[in-house]
């Protein structure tokens, strides 16, 4: 994912009436796979989780804004400087995450009162709460891979403004989900980097960042 001095990313509008070449879609397809697998390496002691999200979020968002990849040592440096205070944050998503699962396995299973409404009340927050955390890693990529604080506060001030891209966000985080129960896990540390890239795809569609609904094009 070394840097190209000219870029022919698909992060790059392609000229009116270009096409892009295969090898440019299958490049930008093995970089992201190479992504995910360095995402999911990197987070594997765990408390470094935050840190790895954040820095492979910041990588796609100079992708996406740029069309080539940062070096690799700017991007050993954000994770660097971003696992200490990305550890905290790291462990609160760890035991959110591990006390919905339970709160869910629980209402599965009948051995807490509430029933199928509870269930589906309890998936919902579940959810939405998983959009907004994709936002803030979002924010976060464009903070340089850190600053979780002002990340966090900036995402839940645009899901409250905009619930269209946080509806939008929550599909996303939902459907990586499912994918990741459906596909081998060999193949989850590559679907990492695509959700990724996708979040990022959806955050900044303008529709959805100004909540407008789209016109439909004259003839």
């Amino acid at each position: 994912m070394a840097s190209r001095a000219e870029p022919t990313s698909g992060a790059e509008p392609p000229e009116a009436g270009g096409r892009r070449d295969w090898r440019d879609v299958a490049r930008d397809a093995a970089d992201l796979a190479l992504l995910g697998i360095l995402l999911t390496l990197a987070a594997v002691p765990l408390l470094t989780a935050a840190a790895a999200a954040g820095t492979a979020s910041a990588a796609v968002h100079d992708w996406t804004r740029t069309g080539s990849w940062p070096s690799a040592r700017t991007t050993v440096r954000r994770f660097g400087r971003s696992v200490l205070p990305g550890a905290p944050v790291s462990l609160l998503a760890l035991v959110g995450a591990a006390l919905l699962a339970a709160d869910l396995a629980a209402l599965a299973t009948g051995r807490v009162p509430g029933g199928p409404a509870a269930l589906l009340v309890t998936v919902l927050i579940a959810a939405s709460l998983a959009g907004y955390a994709g936002l803030v890693v979002v924010e976060v990529g464009g903070n340089g891979g850190g600053r979780w604080r002002a990340s966090a506060r900036s995402a839940a001030r645009a899901c409250l403004d905009v619930p269209t891209r946080w509806a939008a966000l929550t599909g996303v985080v939902a459907l990586a989900g499912l994918l990741a129960v459906l596909v081998t896990p060999v193949a989850v540390p590559i679907l990492a980097g695509y959700t990724v890239a996708a979040l990022h795809a959806v955050a900044g569609r303008p529709s959805l960042a100004t909540g407008a609904t789209p016109s439909p094009e004259l003839p």
